[in-house]
């Protein structure tokens, strides 16, 4: 019982793994799409990052969305510089699994976006996704700009009594200005492309959420 607090309790800077100074080596190019992960990004081209659990299939969900460019997956939100899969697994760099997705804003919004993040998962649960136990697979919206903030906060509080009525507790999404974003290693980028059986522990509330249905205008 033990282990399982402490691993459930996110490290002060002060107590994080140290990390490394270069990034970990990842992949150049989207698996499924052949574009850039790392850039340059077409011009007008907006990004997004989530978090909602194991980030094998929150990726998936983003890539198949119609006017997304491509999707990367990484760790954010913690203190450790350049982490591996391996220390943000352990609890001790305060990192969570977390999806980089580039889109086109004048095919998908958005709003879209966060109807997709908030509809993907339980975000509900705090530090856990349904089997998926740890810091790292708290759920989180990481901002960009003042706009997607009111946007995420909005879209936050129009789906709390939605699932409430349905007998869920309050949601428990953070959501944060967005720090650094580190690429994960090269095997994790689009993992279930490459393991069409891999494991996915993605599940929603069947709950729908009542934002983020237009289309941005041309």
């Amino acid at each position: 019982m033990f282990w399982l607090k402490k691993s459930l309790d996110l490290p002060t800077a002060a107590d994080a793994l140290p990390g490394r100074a270069g990034a970990i080596p990842t992949a150049e190019v989207h698996y499924v799409n052949g574009h850039a992960l790392k850039g340059p990004y077409p011009q007008g081209f907006e990004t997004a990052v989530f978090a909602l659990g194991c980030f094998w299939g929150a990726e998936r969900k983003f890539w198949q969305q119609p006017g997304v460019w491509a999707t990367s997956v990484g760790y954010v939100a913690g203190h450790t510089p350049n982490p591996t899969y391996e220390e943000v697994c352990s609890g001790n760099t305060g990192h969570t699994e977390a999806v980089l997705v580039v889109y086109d804003p004048a095919v998908v919004s958005y709003g879209e976006l966060l109807k997709l993040f908030f509809e993907s998962h339980d975000p509900t649960q705090g530090m856990r996704q349904g089997n998926d136990v740890g810091t790292q697979y708290r759920s989180g919206i990481y901002v960009t700009s003042p706009e997607q903030r009111a946007e995420a906060e909005a879209a936050k509080a129009a789906y709390g009594p939605a699932l409430k009525a349905r007998g869920f507790p309050a949601i428990t999404t953070e959501i944060a200005d967005l720090g650094p974003f580190y690429f994960a290693e090269g095997y994790h980028q689009q993992y279930l492309a490459k393991n069409p059986n891999g494991y996915c522990g993605l599940g929603g509330t069947g709950v729908s959420c009542p934002i983020g249905t237009g289309v941005a205008a041309q």
